[in-house]
């Protein structure tokens, strides 16, 4: 019985490996990126949502909502909704077409 176990016990162990270096561990990462980005929000940025819609905010507040100026007019979005990677895109070609 004792080599079935020790049989077994390397690839659990292999797994629990994998599981924490690909799955844990940049879940993690992404967390604290989403954490920084709502916290480095200010009135004026440009950003996107993730749904497409552009525009500027006008104001944060403390509920976890912001509001939004857009070609349409003025709208009220959730943090959450906002997308860090299409905004962080946008902001990176700005600075990039200033050059």
């Amino acid at each position: 019985m004792g080599e079935g176990l020790q049989g077994i016990l390397g690839p659990l162990l292999l797994f629990t490996v994998f599981i924490v270096f690909f799955i844990v561990l940049p879940q993690r990462k992404k967390l604290k990126q989403e954490k920084n980005f709502d916290k480095d929000l200010k009135k004026g940025d440009r950003v996107i949502t993730k749904s497409g819609l552009h525009g500027k905010i006008l104001e944060l507040n403390d509920n976890g909502t912001c509001v939004l100026e857009t070609m349409s007019g003025k709208m009220k979005f959730e943090r959450s909704a906002l997308s860090i990677e299409m905004t962080q895109a946008l902001n990176k070609s700005v600075v990039e077409t200033k050059k």
